[in-house]
């Protein structure tokens, strides 16, 4: 696997996203969470910052995940990795070609992607799992980045309503769209844009989702080779 420079643009932006403290409910959480731990985790140093964007800058299709978890990501430092979704979600990436190894388990345990990149519309850990909508807004800023930034972007997979929300509204900021009418969220749903980009809707791969067979590897499959099929018809279009 070739792996690509990190573009000047992608390293300041995540410099400016681990240096953020724009949200204190979530600086406060993270922090607290990274001094305390979890019992499994007592020996590690938790990463305890937000989390920047992982991948290949050249990538055609895009992970969009919820926020980080607060012992996964928000130990770690990059996005779905030591963590039960990430145990779930890196396999099938691997199978379909976007993931050099089956596994996340640490920054540097060799993962590499190929044309794929993972982000998310909050970069800390939040509570319960839930952001404020204001959370979200302070965020809005670095997603709008990468938008800009991954120019060969074709396909957005959104794991979980939020992340299909802040997409949409990424797209009314843009005016590719006016409003929201006619795009619901559901798994498998797909709407194509104006901009030649395409959203592909998924539940997020959570435990609650995954053990209770609410999303099953099945079901993940399909949308990542879907996902494949559609950045593939973009690269043979414009040939």
């Amino acid at each position: 696997m070739k792996r690509m420079a990190t573009p000047e643009w992608l390293q300041v932006l995540s410099a400016e996203v681990i240096s953020c403290t724009r949200c204190p409910r979530l600086v406060q959480y993270r922090e607290q969470v990274a001094r305390e731990k979890r019992r499994a985790y007592r020996d590690h140093e938790y990463w305890g910052k937000p989390v920047p964007g992982f991948g290949d800058p050249a990538a055609r299709v895009m992970v969009l995940g919820l926020a980080p978890g607060a012992h996964g990501s928000n130990r770690t430092g990059r996005p779905f990795t030591g963590d039960s979704s990430g145990a779930f979600m890196y396999p099938i990436l691997h199978q379909a070609g976007f993931a050099l190894i089956p596994t996340a388990l640490a920054r540097d345990d060799g993962q590499a992607l190929t044309d794929l990149y993972i982000t998310a519309a909050a970069r800390c850990a939040p509570p319960d799992n839930k952001p404020l909508p204001s959370e979200l807004a302070n965020c809005a800023a670095y997603l709008e980045a990468e938008f800009e930034g991954l120019k060969n972007l074709r396909v957005v997979v959104a794991l979980g309503k939020i992340a299909f929300d802040a997409y949409l509204n990424h797209q009314l900021r843009r005016k590719i769209i006016s409003n929201r009418r006619g795009y619901e969220f559901r798994h498998g749903a797909e709407y194509a844009f104006l901009d030649e980009r395409v959203l592909l809707a998924s539940y997020h791969p959570s435990n609650q989702n995954t053990q209770t067979g609410k999303l099953t590897k099945e079901m993940f499959q399909v949308i990542f080779r879907r996902a494949r099929e559609l950045a593939n018809k973009s690269a043979a279009a414009v040939k």
